[in-house]
Formats: C-alpha cells, sequence, structure tokens
C-alpha cells in the first residue's frame, strides 16, 4: 500500500518553564519520528496535531517554549496546528488571555480546518475548560459538511482535547459527549483525543462505533482508568511516560495508526489497520473485542513469593503472558482458614512501559496471624481473567 501522508498527533506535553523533561521529550519525539519516516518509501511528516494541554498553566513562557522546541525540532516541511484546552485556562486571565496568548506567539487560530495532501483535517479548541458549545458545534457541523461533500469515501481527521464519552480508555472519568451526536453522522471520521493521559498503546485506545476514535497519550505522566488501583488511578511509574501517535495514510484512503514509545524509540506493535474508515461494517476496533479477546496466563512453573515484614505483607511474583496483547493488571485475594476475604488488592502490570518489569511487587499492611490462602489472578483488558495461582501461607 503506496502512504501518501503521515501525520503525528500528540497532546499533554505540559510544557513548564523550569522543568526540560517534556521540552526534551518532544525533540527526542520529533527527531525520532524524523527518523523513521527518513527511512520509509514515502518520507518526512506532513503535519503535527498538537491536541490540547501543551502548557501545563497557558503562561506566556510556556506557550513561547512550546513555539521555540517546534520551530527548532519541527521541519519547514511539516505543518503544525495546535489546540487549547483546561491547562492553556489556568493562568489567572483564564481563557481570554490564553486566546490572546495564543494568537501573538502561533499566529494561529484556536479552530482551524485544513485540507493536506487532499486529506481533511478539523481541528477545535474547547471552551470553559474542555467543553464545547452552540456556536463551535455549528462550526464543528459545517465543516464536516464540506468535508464530506469533498468525498465521502474518504478519511478525515478530527481533534479536540477531551475523549468523547464512552469510546475509547479514560473516556469515562476524562470524557465529553458535546460533540458525539454531530460526528457520528461521519463514519469517515477518525478523531484524536487526549486529556486522560492513558497510555497509547493500550488496545482500548482505539475505539470503533459509528466512527473512529483515538487516544493521544501524554509526555508528562500516566494516568489509568480504573478507581480501585492499590495506588489509585496515578500509577507509582507514572513518569516513564512518552508517547504518540504516528498516522500513515494509503492512496486506497486505508490507514495505519502506529502507537510510538519516545523514551525507548519503539513502535509497541505493527499499527492499528483501518482498511475502510467510511465502512462500519468493516470496523474491528468494535466493543466485540470483549468477546474475542486475548486470556492472560501464567507460566506453568509460576509462583509466589510472601514475605512479612513490619506489618506489611509483601507480595511477589512474574508477570503472565497475554499474546500478542499484555496483561493489564493483576488482582490478590487473601483468605482467611475458614474461606472468607479478609484482603483484596488490584495492581497495574506496567504494560505501558515498552520493557515491561519481569515482576511485579506489592506491599499490604497487614497485622493478623495464622494461616491464610493468597489467589493471584492476571487480568486482561477485556474483562477476562487467567486461572489462578493459589498458595497457602502461615502468617506467626
Amino acid at each position: 500500500m503506496k502512504t501518501v501522508l503521515r501525520f503525528i498527533a500528540c497532546s499533554d506535553l505540559h510544557f513548564k518553564v523550569d522543568v526540560a523533561t517534556e521540552p526534551e521529550r518532544f525533540k527526542k519525539g520529533m527527531q525520532l519520528a524524523y527518523a523513521y519516516a527518513d527511512t520509509q518509501e514515502y518520507k518526512g511528516i506532513d503535519a503535527l496535531y498538537v491536541v490540547g494541554d501543551f502548557a501545563n498553566s497557558g503562561s506566556e513562557g510556556e506557550m513561547l517554549l512550546m513555539k521555540r522546541y517546534a520551530d527548532a525540532y519541527v521541519r519547514p516541511e511539516t505543518q503544525i496546528a495546535y489546540m487549547m484546552a483546561s491547562h492553556e485556562y489556568f493562568s489567572l486571565d483564564k481563557e481570554e488571555g490564553a486566546h490572546k496568548r495564543f494568537k501573538k506567539i502561533f499566529s494561529q487560530e484556536p479552530d482551524q480546518h485544513r485540507v493536506i495532501n487532499g486529506f481533511h483535517f478539523i481541528s477545535v479548541t474547547t471552551e470553559r475548560g474542555c467543553r464545547l458549545f452552540d456556536e463551535k458545534k455549528d462550526w464543528i457541523s459545517r465543516e464536516l459538511k464540506i468535508a464530506a461533500q469533498d468525498d465521502p469515501f474518504k478519511p478525515f481527521f478530527c481533534f479536540q482535547h477531551p475523549h468523547l464519552t464512552d469510546t475509547v480508555y479514560g473516556s469515562i472519568a476524562w470524557g465529553e459527549d458535546d460533540i458525539i451526536s454531530i460526528l457520528m453522522d461521519y463514519p469517515q471520521i477518525i478523531d484524536f483525543s487526549g486529556h486522560s493521559h492513558a497510555p497509547v498503546n493500550d488496545p482500548r485506545s482505539i475505539h470503533q462505533k459509528y466512527f473512529t476514535s483515538v487516544g493521544t497519550g501524554s509526555l508528562s505522566y500516566f494516568e489509568l482508568d480504573e478507581f480501585d488501583l492499590l495506588d489509585g488511578t496515578v500509577p507509582k511509574d507514572k513518569e516513564q511516560c512518552a508517547q504518540f501517535q504516528i498516522v500513515e495514510v494509503h492512496e486506497d484512503g486505508s490507514v495505519l495508526i502506529k502507537p510510538f514509545d519516545i523514551l525507548s524509540g519503539r513502535f509497541f506493535h505493527n499499527g492499528w489497520f483501518i482498511e475502510k474508515p467510511w465502512e462500519p461494517a468493516s470496523f474491528i476496533y468494535t466493543d466485540a473485542r470483549y468477546k474475542t479477546s486475548y486470556v492472560p496466563r501464567f507460566h506453568a512453573d509460576a509462583d509466589v513469593s510472601i514475605e512479612m515484614k513490619d506489618l506489611q505483607l509483601k507480595i511477589t511474583f512474574e508477570q503472565a503472558e497475554c499474546s500478542p496483547e499484555r496483561p493489564d493488571s493483576y488482582t490478590v485475594v487473601i483468605r482467611a482458614a475458614d474461606g472468607h476475604i479478609i484482603k483484596q488488592a488490584t495492581v497495574p502490570s506496567s504494560y505501558y512501559i515498552y520493557e515491561m518489569p519481569k515482576s511485579i511487587s506489592l506491599s499490604l499492611p497487614f497485622d493478623q496471624t495464622g494461616q491464610f490462602t493468597l489467589h493471584l489472578t492476571a487480568n486482561g483488558f477485556w474483562k477476562n481473567h487467567s486461572d489462578p495461582i493459589v498458595k497457602t501461607f502461615e502468617v506467626r
């Protein structure tokens, strides 16, 4: 398939004037992306879409820092489109001041409709944080009609900071439903969003129903969308985070979306392929994946190490397998000798790090003595689970 367009979609860069971490990750990401593109038959990157929260507080210094790094590390032939959202409005002068700074520094409109290599790109800046109201909805409706009239059998690309509710991973806690009813008339839309900091390699970060939705990750820190995790929604290894999507469009209209890890310089996998973006009957990244997904499994000789010290129960075990995906998390259940449950905990697998740790350790407060049974289960992304490892232990 001949590639005719390539672009990057990223979000949640959170540039800060006194911290070099995120700007340097952006620099490395662009260098790696160009190095990859230069090795392909179709060379170069046609566009970079920065889907909101590029500035941590929306200050002039942060916006200037973004501009400086973009000028230095984005090649002239790559078009750049920026959107604003909640974090750009954190300064004392709020949304009005952010819009003035944005126009002065970037010389762009907050809402844009571009045609790049014959494909339509529609990006919108949210209001009052992460919402879209009547005037913006009307603008989106008009621009979508224009794109569809050009060629209804071609993908076109939409961008806004918050996820669309109940689509990709992260959209339950961090989604908005303001424009779903507008977009659902256009199955050829591939919509990119951020806000959640959810990992780009989570298989739920692509979703198809009426159209296609894709999460854009973060260059700052991870956040997860489950509220039963031992350490909360922000994992302990949250800062090992620098990811974005590299998107390739082919001459037949098919699209390949490749989640990229900047820290390791590698693609997580060969990409999500959308053969006919305009035809929902061809969609494969749907809720039906819950029925056909891969089940995690422990090695036959897998064991669990249990150590009691200072009223803390330390539990260590090797990661399960879930090829070609990864395990999502693990649940530990501890039962007393009579069978009743006295403790439950769930921990992430760190699947969002390219080189996952080979083993997982967690510590639970534990002040009881006697004989107990530990049940360890590996969880997939689709509400599926491994057979448990069961181990009896004693605390004196």
